[in-house]
């Protein structure tokens, strides 16, 4: 079980450290990078990923809505829990938007990049990058955003979340391992599980079940939700909703021995939420900790 969560700052481009059980918060790095995304802890060290510096358009009004974050400028880093040995995974210029990390448990991240269009992956030693899916120049709907990986069954899952509050997120599944002959721009063994969502973005694999953090209107968005992972070759059915009444939902961690669901907003909320039928489900959902600056990815950590 976890007592910690490591969490992302994306504004102040800070690293938190956040106590599961008193809220306490303490900033482990406060330059981590323009915009982080994603987080991933492994083996003692903590990877996260960047979206890197934007260009602002006031033409196109304020906040994200003017931000093009398509200048290949983001980024995948590591440290130690302490802060010390920060390093940069891959070379500058690698990544074009960073958005969410994961880890295959043995050695080997993934990510996507949403600007890219592309899910990637690379050993945390910096070698052997790969990618795995490329997706064609077009609109919105062709950028990946969340991602999960079951190395047990060879698959990788992740998000098109298509336009803000647009009703036409999309989830996919494919191997983790491309087809003997094809390349990340055209392989065969893509699935579509889900589609017409209203904006999935960050995702989390436990057993049969896949989680999913979704931003899009309400009611199906601002949501943490959960469906059955379908077999190969059928549709995923539709999705239970755990929690909703987020405030623009991003980051996703699962703990699955304390029956819990961590999910963080760019309201700068940190809410628990108890899985049906876990050990905390008489707990009810509460806020870890309430700040005054938006969050992005999140990742468990445990002290003991």
């Amino acid at each position: 079980m976890w007592d910690e969560l490591m969490v992302l700052a994306a504004v102040s481009g800070s690293i938190l450290r956040v106590g599961i059980a008193d809220g306490r918060v303490e900033t482990l790095v406060g330059d981590a990078g323009s915009f982080p995304d994603g987080i991933v802890v492994e083996s003692g060290t903590v990877y996260w990923t960047t979206m890197g510096t934007p260009t602002v358009d006031p033409a196109k009004g304020s906040g994200e809505a003017a931000q093009d974050f398509s200048r290949r400028n983001g980024g995948l880093h590591a440290m130690q829990l302490d802060g010390t040995g920060r390093r940069d995974v891959v070379s500058p210029g690698t990544i074009t938007t960073g958005k969410q990390l994961t880890s295959d448990g043995a050695g080997f991240l993934y990510w996507c990049d949403r600007e890219g269009r592309r899910v990637g992956g690379v050993r945390t030693d910096g070698s052997g990058l790969t990618d795995l899916v490329v997706n064609p120049p077009g609109d919105i709907s062709q950028e990946c955003v969340g991602v999960a990986v079951d190395p047990v069954h060879g698959y990788l899952y992740w998000t098109q979340k298509g336009p803000a509050k647009g009703g036409k997120g999309r989830i996919f599944r494919a191997g983790l391992e491309l087809p003997t002959g094809e390349s990340p721009e055209r392989r065969t063994d893509i699935e579509l599980l889900w589609s017409d969502l209203p904006e999935p973005i960050d995702l989390h694999l436990d057993g049969d079940w896949l989680y999913w953090t979704d931003r899009g209107a309400s009611p199906g968005g601002n949501t943490l939700n959960r469906a059955s992972i379908p077999a190969a070759g059928a549709s995923g059915e539709p999705p239970q909703i755990l929690a909703s009444g987020f405030a623009e939902t991003i980051g996703l961690a699962v703990d699955p021995a304390a029956g819990v669901a961590y999910v963080s907003d760019l309201g700068g909320h940190i809410r628990a939420v108890p899985l049906p039928g876990g050990p905390a489900e008489e707990a009810g959902e509460h806020d870890i900790a309430s700040l005054s600056h938006p969050l992005t990815g999140i990742a468990g950590l445990s002290s003991r």
